[in-house]
């Protein structure tokens, strides 16, 4: 029996994976596994959806409602979050937008899909660690052993440049300068290259493992490895990070509902420039945001800060002449007519 000839589906999502993306918009692999991996788990519910192979599905059987069954299976059986489906939606718009540049004919199929909104999702508070709590955490760390000084090289530097964990996991010896001026060349989303500051502690840790692990600071050698030799990977961090929280809770008790994530520590060293005076702009450069008003939230959520800013606020008891002032309908009005 003859394997099926490659459908419309086919030759589409092959263009778009294997040249749309990575020659003609320039997109990281990273990027491209995320809508890899998003289209993956569309065919095989779809598959499941109408009953038929993965390999035996066209464009036609991608219809607005089976799209919209997707996500709410991705909600309610894989108990993803929002903001997950929505990555999951801007990935499957990427794919009809281009879809309806290549095949103008199907460009009503395409505005369908197309116009299935985002969903809103809940704000959530932003999690970090308080100073000494980041220093609670790095004193549960044993540095007499080979995997301690490496992961307490590796939860410093996430400390002090507050990158991703993709971006630390990309480091490689040569984005090292342990020499004044200490900084750590970091490539963010978009392959955006910025330099970060290193502290001297920092660098000092950081040249002590290096030597240690024998890395020559002119290779292209990943900095983290795990037991086999490989880079270290996401599931490995969050282990590390989580181990040593455990560790940390048994004597800062603070720390017995937080938690701590790759992104909780970059939550946290935003904070930590914050509390030292670093402005805005500044913390914005350091973290590799592309724009300003996501920097912005963290000046909402310093606890301390809106301490300070309600100490400066007139106490309730200096504002007894006012109230005492509103005892008729009169002066109500008077005091409203002259705001």
């Amino acid at each position: 029996m003859k394997a099926p000839l490659p459908n419309l589906l086919a030759l589409t999502l092959r263009a778009f994976l294997s040249d749309h993306l990575p020659r003609l918009r320039g997109m990281s692999p990273h990027t491209i596994h995320s809508y890899r991996d998003c289209l993956v788990l569309l065919l095989r519910f779809l598959a499941s959806h109408w009953g038929r192979e993965p390999a035996e599905l066209d464009l036609e059987d991608i219809g607005p409602d089976a799209v919209v069954s997707f996500l709410n299976h991705l909600e309610t059986e894989r108990h993803n979050t929002v903001s997950t489906r929505n990555v999951r939606l801007a990935a499957i718009h990427a794919f009809f937008r281009y879809v309806a540049a290549q095949r103008p004919d199907r460009l009503d199929h395409c505005q369908s899909i197309l116009a299935i909104p985002f969903k809103r999702a809940r704000a959530h508070t932003v999690e970090y660690l308080e100073f000494d709590e980041i220093q609670a955490v790095l004193s549960a760390i044993d540095r007499t052993t080979p995997d301690g000084r490496r992961d307490y090289a590796l939860m410093a530097t996430m400390f002090n440049t507050g990158a991703r964990v993709q971006e630390i996991l990309d480091l490689r010896a040569y984005d090292l300068q342990l020499t004044k001026p200490f900084q750590v060349r970091l490539f963010g989303k978009g392959r955006k290259e910025r330099l970060c500051p290193l502290w001297p502690q920092t660098a000092k840790v950081l040249r002590a493992f290096c030597a240690e692990q024998e890395l020559d600071l002119r290779s292209v050698s990943p900095l983290f490895l795990n037991h086999n030799g490989q880079p270290l990977t996401r599931f490995g961090v969050r282990y590390i990070l989580a181990k040593y929280l455990q560790f940390a809770r048994r004597c800062t008790p603070s720390l017995a509902n937080k938690r701590l994530h790759p992104h909780s520590m970059r939550h946290s060293t935003a904070v930590h420039l914050l509390k030292a005076g670093v402005d805005l702009t500044t913390i914005s450069h350091w973290l590799g945001h592309a724009s300003i008003n996501t920097t912005n939230k963290y000046a909402a959520i310093d606890l301390e800060m809106k301490r300070q800013a309600l100490a400066r606020a007139m106490p309730l008891e200096e504002q007894t002449d006012v109230l005492d002032s509103w005892r008729s309908d009169a002066t109500i009005m008077q005091w409203l007519e002259a705001l």
